[in-house]
């Protein structure tokens, strides 16, 4: 029987695991079982990491809403606001809000006293 040489087909899987870890550093972008175990672990990083961005984007913006509406009144909170806004039925995301927040504080308050009165005035009404 004679001798099969496969180098053309684990070259080529090679160069393609090689071209994954380009940028990693020393033995990590240079042998082929490091890079496969340093690939596995960037993947599974990367992956885990997804989640975690969002949950950390999510509280900046909390916290910025938060720091803002609290300016004017110290009464008034996130929490208050976030809630207003799910009576009035106002589809305004924590990111956008957040954006508006750093743009333009005046227009923050201004949307926040207006939820407020109406709500206000709606809670008023349901009592008499």
């Amino acid at each position: 029987m004679t001798r099969i040489k496969r180098g053309y087909i684990a070259r080529r899987r090679r160069t393609k695991i090689r071209l994954f870890a380009s940028s990693f550093r020393g033995a990590h972008s240079r042998l082929t079982r490091t890079i496969t175990q340093q690939k596995i672990r960037a993947l599974v990083s990367s992956h885990r990491d997804r989640g975690k961005q969002k949950r950390n984007f999510r509280r900046l913006w909390i916290t910025r809403i938060n720091a803002v509406i609290r300016e004017r009144g110290v009464s008034y909170s996130y929490s208050k606001l976030i809630h207003d806004l799910y009576k009035r039925q106002l589809l305004l995301n924590r990111k956008i809000l957040a954006q508006i927040a750093i743009s333009n504080r005046n227009c923050l308050h201004m949307i926040s006293n207006e939820i407020r009165k109406e709500v206000d005035w709606k809670e008023y009404t349901r009592i008499i």
